[in-house]
């Protein structure tokens, strides 16, 4: 019975090609346009308060990646879960997965939400605002803090939406969130005229009604029958999620730590050079967030590949996990070599959309554009890598490899590199951390590929 189950489900027999299709385009789409809001955030707060505004949004911006961190380490975590019991026929502990995932979401939302509203003020600082910055990253920071729950439960639940064979679901459920603050945007901002408020209401608003759409798919699971008493938290499934999810939630809370060290970094250096501490500021977070649009892609795929690849890890077809990975791999440095080309060769015209400025702030953001993101093609490699090992059940893996380029090698170099350079030392830390970290994920994947060689593989 258990075995009919596992083979009447199209991952183990469709198409690689077909299924990545229909798994990670979805999940781009959603991810573009929710990395194209955050980035439209960029120009109606460029355009309407300056790049003094854009500058509070890249301060604040670490209580969001704090949140998604736990936010993937839940719903990875539990998706992941999910995949490979369907894989094994388990069809039981799959729904009892889901509905501890669906509680994390919520305890763990909440008292988020609570603690950074507590702690506000010394994190804004914390995280390299200045005096100038200060006020209107506390105006933006205050409001987007009150949709933290709403977003750490839509994404949650998209990522469980996926796994249970609803992409087209996910997709819609995020791109709601989207559409509805690219509409509220430029109503808050120019026509009510409430500056950073206005896109901070903006965003909370689209989480609050996305996060509605994304609870319904409680009734709507295929592969599982829900009932009421999985709905509870279990300690043990609570370990499992968080050890499942550990390798995405580190790559976040990484990002965070590597954001906040760079925003310093940025202020320090920048205001010894003639640049002074907010242009750098400024320009470094409005290039992360252009940035964000190629790696919402690169997600995207990372999303398609997990439940196809921790599915068939599962029903031991170790030959479709490989496929899946290499073919995932291709479509990753055709993504990131196109915005690459395009970062390098027309920075000034993607950069003016966000509001020209000065010619000081625009020679410093083309300069940071071109070097920062120079090695864009290998980062992306590295993240896919990463979530392979967590997608297959080997969470430890995973989290070295999402750790090595951010924490091991990205940090120490913007904390080194500058005392001989000063801010440009800053820039050139990434390119340097991005081929280190590739030579170590080249290491690990190449050992896991051979070892999946030598597995027994399922019959049939």
């Amino acid at each position: 019975m258990a075995e009919t189950a596992r083979d009447a489900n199209p991952l183990g027999y469709e198409r690689i090609g077909k299924l990545l299709r229909g798994f990670a385009i979805p999940s781009i789409i959603a991810l573009l346009v929710s990395s194209l809001y955050n980035v439209v955030d960029q120009v109606f707060i460029g355009q309407g308060v300056g790049f003094l505004g854009n500058a509070a949004t890249n301060v604040s911006f670490p209580l969001t990646t704090i949140c998604m961190a736990i936010t993937l380490a839940i719903g990875i975590g539990s998706s992941a879960q999910f995949s490979l019991n369907l894989g094994r026929g388990d069809e039981e502990e799959a729904g009892r997965v889901v509905g501890n995932g669906v509680c994390m979401m919520i305890a763990f939302g909440v008292a988020y939400a609570a603690l950074a509203e507590l702690l506000l003020s010394r994190l804004l600082w914390a995280f390299g605002a200045t005096p100038d910055v200060y006020d209107y990253a506390l105006t933006y920071s205050r409001i987007t803090v009150l949709g933290m729950p709403f977003l750490m439960g839509m994404n949650g639940m998209s990522a469980l939406a996926r796994a249970d064979g609803s992409p087209t679901y996910s997709m819609l459920t995020m791109i709601i969130g989207a559409v509805i603050n690219l509409v509220l945007d430029p109503i808050f901002i120019f026509v009510f005229h409430w500056g950073v408020a206005g896109a901070a209401w903006a965003t909370v608003i689209g989480q609050v009604v996305a996060w509605g759409a994304a609870m319904r798919y409680l009734r709507r699971f295929k592969r599982v029958t829900l009932h009421r008493d999985y709905f509870r938290l279990s300690p043990q499934r609570v370990g499992r999620t968080f050890t499942m999810g550990m390798s995405n939630g580190l790559t976040q809370l990484a990002i965070t730590l590597v954001q906040v060290v760079m925003n310093r970094s940025m202020a320090h250096y920048g205001g010894l050079s003639i640049y002074g501490p907010d242009i750098p500021l400024a320009a470094s977070g409005v290039v992360m967030k252009v940035n964000s649009l190629v790696f919402s892609i690169v997600i995207g795929f990372n999303q398609g590949m997990q439940p196809i690849v921790g599915f068939n890890y599962g029903a031991r077809r170790y030959g479709r996990v490989r496929d899946t990975y290499f073919l995932v791999i291709k479509c990753v440095l055709a993504v990131t070599l196109t915005g690459l080309t395009i970062f390098e060769l027309f920075p000034g015209q993607v950069l003016s959309i966000f509001g020209k400025e000065n010619e000081l702030y625009m020679s410093f953001a083309r300069l940071f554009m071109r070097v920062f993101l120079m090695m864009l093609p290998l980062n992306g490699v590295q993240v896919i890598s990463s979530n392979l090992f967590a997608a297959i059940g080997k969470p430890v893996r995973g989290a070295l490899l999402a750790l090595t380029r951010q924490v091991f090698f990205l940090i120490p170099l913007m904390l080194l590199l500058p005392l001989a350079f000063g801010v440009h030392g800053v820039i050139a830390a990434a390119p340097a951390a991005d081929v280190l970290g590739f030579l170590v994920v080249l290491i690990f994947i190449t050992r896991e590929m051979r070892a999946m060689m030598r597995l027994p593989q399922a019959e049939g």
